[in-house]
């Protein structure tokens, strides 16, 4: 169930809204402008082969970034304007927005809290095109169009999974593999207690895994296939998750005031 504070916040954040803002059309840009730069590299393909191999280590960086950004720009205030800002979107008006006990949108006006702005991928785009030169360089035309669809794609990945995760549960991210893993992954770090360091990835978990911030104990195959299950959440996280689910009292819009032993048993990175 909401908390007050939760409901309050919520008030607030939609009634700031601009009237002009329209969600769908916020989306269609996003995905038309991604297909389309997709399509572009694609028809710009000839006879490729092996470059195809290059996917893979790029959308395994891609997934160590995504991590990277989301647990030292996102909850790290960096008093840079641009950084700051990023900051202050994600922990102080998303996280205030969503928790695990309501992590879900009613309406498309709420995709101004969901979806990223059009500039975050305008600069992807800018940083794709020049990770493709640079391929392209060392290696060939086919190799830089491809590191450029791998990151466009990875975005496009990322900001369907983040929409799947904050919509009413229902029959495909319920049993779609993959998504209803992050699904559960993502619900659960919206707990107000370890939102600041675990299940920072917001893809596939796998950096999570690595360096030790996902919630459960598991296998990497079983932390990806791990669906809604609960079964396997670290024990001594689950005194801390459910202190803080339904109390906020030590909870401010930079995150959780932890007691010491609650810090001591949370992950040092």
């Amino acid at each position: 169930m909401m908390t007050e504070r939760q409901r309050r916040f919520r008030e607030q954040y939609k009634a700031d809204i601009s009237p002009l803002y329209n969600g769908l059309l916020h989306v269609a840009v996003l995905y038309v402008a991604g297909a389309a730069a997709i399509g572009y590299c694609v028809h710009q393909l000839h006879d490729a082969g092996w470059e195809w191999l290059l996917a893979i280590p790029v959308f395994l960086a891609g997934n160590f970034v995504e991590w990277a950004m989301h647990r030292f720009v996102m909850h790290r205030r960096i008093d840079v304007y641009a950084l700051r800002a990023i900051y202050e979107r994600h922990t102080r008006q998303h996280h205030q927005y969503f928790t695990d006990n309501e992590a879900t949108i009613d309406s498309t006006r709420e995709f101004r809290i969901v979806f990223f702005p059009w500039r975050v991928l305008v600069t992807l785009g800018v940083g794709g095109t020049l990770l493709g030169y640079i391929a392209s360089l060392i290696f060939n035309a086919n190799a830089g169009y491809i590191v450029f669809i791998t990151m466009v794609a990875m975005y496009l990945t990322y900001e369907t999974f983040h929409y799947c995760c904050h919509v009413h549960d229902n029959w495909f991210v319920r049993n779609m593999p993959f998504v209803n893993t992050i699904r559960r992954h993502h619900t659960a770090h919206h707990n107000m207690g370890i939102m600041m360091k675990y299940n920072m990835n917001l893809t596939f978990p796998i950096a999570d895994w690595v360096l030790g911030t996902t919630d459960l104990r598991r296998s990497l195959p079983g932390t990806l296939f791990n669906g809604y299950s609960e079964r396997h959440v670290k024990e001594e996280l689950k005194p801390i998750i459910e202190r803080f689910r339904n109390d906020h009292s030590r909870v401010t819009l930079d995150g959780p005031e932890l007691t010491v032993d609650e810090r001591r048993v949370m992950t040092p990175i």
